[in-house]
């Protein structure tokens, strides 16, 4: 290397050394701008901050403005029956009653009546549509099938024929209304009819005549042959 363009080389590093010093301090000083940006959005917005980190955050400044809140994706379904009995022996259980006092005394009442007007038909408590349901389509059986009726009245045969739901005093809180309609529409298209049985209101007269109204009383004998 000639003696020229050395000391040409000795005379750009210095400038060169400036000149990158000069990008890694103008980088420094727009990422602390950025960052005090961030910090006085976060105080004048901090409700959406708030609801963005419940939701899980976001790195975006802009995120708390316009970004759909993500689902909180359901637990895996434990279905290996080993997983499932250690999970189940490490707990504890305990009773849990079928009915409260209310429907107790509503189911007693019911069970007394329907005997009266025909032995054969039974009355049962908290039974599952996906029991007494089908359908050929999947995702109108998945709608139903968790769901439970109070009261289910079943013939001498053992099919369902009648539906009676209890309304408590609370019944119609949240979104009550619009599970009753799920399964009051369910229980019509199978051909089971649906009746309420309103707490406060509806009087042990107005249950009987209703009983009455709906339980068939038994077949006769069936005569037999004569010689």
């Amino acid at each position: 290397m000639s003696p020229e363009v050395s000391e040409q080389l000795q005379q750009i590093s210095p400038l060169f050394g400036i000149l990158l010093a000069g990008v890694f301090l103008g980088m420094a000083f727009e990422r602390f701008l950025s960052m005090k940006r961030r910090q006085a959005w976060k105080a004048k917005n901090r409700w959406r901050w708030a609801i963005d980190n419940r939701r899980g955050g976001s790195d975006d400044i802009l995120g708390g403005l316009w970004s759909v809140p993500k689902p909180v994706p359901a637990p895996p379904k434990i279905t290996d029956p080993a997983d499932q009995l250690r999970i189940v022996m490490a707990a504890q259980f305990t009773i849990q009653p079928l009915l409260n006092k209310s429907e107790v005394r509503v189911f007693k009442e019911l069970d007394r009546m329907v005997i009266n007007c025909n032995p054969g038909w039974q009355v049962m408590a908290q039974v599952s549509l996906g029991e007494i349901l089908r359908s050929p389509d999947a995702d109108a059986y998945s709608c139903i099938n968790s769901k439970r009726v109070d009261l289910l009245l079943v013939d001498e045969n053992c099919r369902p024929r009648h539906v009676l739901e209890y309304q408590g005093y609370a019944h119609h809180q949240g979104t009550a209304a619009a599970r009753d309609a799920v399964k009051k529409e369910a229980l019509r298209r199978a051909g089971i009819s649906y009746h309420e049985i309103v707490g406060g209101h509806t009087t042990p007269s107005e249950l009987k005549r209703l009983v009455e109204r709906l339980v068939r009383g038994p077949l006769p004998p069936a005569s037999e042959p004569t010689a």
